[in-house]
């Protein structure tokens, strides 16, 4: 964040200082047990818990009523923080690339924050941190930028139309990006055409002269060029950044061959799972639009490592046991993918047996007895050896590998061990799993199941 004294501040947001006008020399933040010295914390009221409450020792404060510490008031923090970060933004020379989608954002960000570092320079990039991809997170990763910062990287969400071009209000982007329209949210939405509309907001938010990158294999976002005068540039199985060849090592790693404009280059990621070459052709498309050339772009793809904790995270206990921690969110779609990764890392581990320990996934709405149920039949599809399910809202799971099982041409020789909570799933693998086991732990994030995956590293074969 560029400095700004606090008087200046106000004069952004239209609000009214109230004590000494302070520097602020560091970014915004909204954590007061994590303050940032030298920062502005931004204080918010919720439901349960008020900001200014906490707003003591702060050095100085952007909120609704004055504080202890050097205060801007305003009538809408929040609101307020989105006229600051786009002041900032705008103060500088830096591009954002901005993308969403129902699944993958993370990872998709996360490669394109890594190429873009490696090629840039690490301290010329800006990227999202944690889920911060909303109306507070996106003002709060464009304020960590400054006069140095070439490349500011921004995840958005949405749980409503407007959401997205609010977002782009407070970050305009120069090249962005729609990975796939899925169910993930789909009970706010009520539809994967209404999803669609939303996440096209961001195409819309294009100026002529910028570049809008869009998943030629998913047709409700190739439609959405028609909502651009930006340039297009598609990635897919046989879009203009495409991939071939793609093989996989013992731990589910893919290997491939990165295409774009008839040049082929070989690319090896680190991170595991089939669905991360996707997610890494969408950054290598952001990338390319932005000029690099495609053999830097493919080379610094093999260079990333995994920055997000709990996606796909893959662990090793003492004794050889394998566990998949992709316990941060959870959908049907991202759910089969992770469910298509165990069973190529399991394939590779003679004797030993695919576990998946699934929760619940979350913001389905109408459609979350449908969505469980399809990725206990898809458990099923792909062999699945032991199916454990977590908590009562999962139990469709168990109902739709039940029902798929019982199919005449099914022949699956699998388990289903269904559970009331986290505590039994995780004593069940404890007792049950064997050192050359795979067990992959997957459910939305309020589920928590991050825990189970702990307590299984933690723990020992029967």
């Amino acid at each position: 964040m560029n400095p700004i004294r606090l008087s200046q501040v106000a004069a952004v947001v239209g609000g009214t200082l109230h004590g000494e006008d302070v520097l602020v020399t560091e970014p915004a933040y909204i954590d007061s047990r994590a303050p940032i010295p030298g920062g502005l914390f931004v204080a918010v009221a919720g439901e349960r818990v008020d900001g200014h409450d906490f707003a003591a020792g702060a050095h100085a404060v952007l909120g609704t009523r004055p504080t202890a510490a050097p205060t801007v008031v305003t009538d809408d923090s929040v609101a307020a923080l989105g006229r600051l970060a786009r002041h900032q933004i705008d103060a500088t020379s830096a591009s954002v690339f901005a993308l969403t989608g129902s699944q993958g954002k993370t990872g998709t960000k996360d490669y394109l924050a890594a190429v873009l570092a490696s090629l840039a320079g690490e301290d010329a990039v800006v990227a999202t941190r944690a889920n911060h991809n909303n109306e507070l997170g996106v003002p709060l990763t464009v304020l960590r930028a400054d006069d140095s910062t070439r490349h500011v990287v921004v995840e958005m969400g949405a749980r409503g139309g407007g959401h997205i071009a609010y977002l782009c209000s407070i970050a305009p982007p120069r090249i962005a990006a729609v990975l796939n329209v899925g169910t993930a949210h789909v009970g706010e939405f009520g539809s994967r055409e209404a999803i669609a509309q939303a996440k096209g907001e961001i195409v819309e938010a294009l100026d002529a002269d910028g570049v809008a990158v869009l998943n030629a294999d998913d047709p409700l976002v190739a439609a959405m060029a028609r909502r651009t005068t930006a340039r297009v540039l598609t990635f897919g199985a046989e879009a203009a950044v495409r991939w071939r060849d793609v093989s996989y090592d013992a731990l589910g790693r893919p290997t491939f061959e990165l295409g774009h404009d008839g040049a082929w280059h070989p690319v090896t990621l680190r991170q595991v799972g089939g669905h991360q070459v996707a997610n890494a052709a969408a950054a290598a498309a952001m990338a390319l639009a932005a000029g690099y050339d495609v053999a830097a772009v493919a080379a610094a793809l093999s260079e990333a490592e995994a920055a997000s904790p709990m996606r796909m995270q893959l662990s090793e206990r003492a004794d050889g046991l394998v566990v998949v921690n992709d316990a941060y969110n959870a959908n049907p779609e991202s759910t089969r993918a992770a469910l298509e990764a165990l069973m190529r890392i399991a394939s590779g581990r003679p004797g030993g047996r695919s576990i998946a320990v699934l929760g619940e996934m979350r913001e389905l709405g109408a459609e979350h007895d449908a969505g469980h149920r399809s990725v206990g039949a898809a458990a099923v599809a792909l062999g699945v050896d032991v199916l454990v399910v977590v908590g009562e809202q999962a139990a469709p799971v168990a109902a739709g590998a039940a029902d798929a099982a019982g199919g005449a041409a099914s022949g699956w020789q699998g388990d289903v061990v269904v559970t009331a909570g986290r505590e039994e799933a995780a004593a069940w693998v404890r007792q049950n799993a064997r050192a050359e086991d795979v067990v992959l732990v997957k459910a939305s994030r309020g589920a928590a199941l991050e825990l189970v995956a702990q307590t299984i590293l933690e723990g020992t074969t029967a």
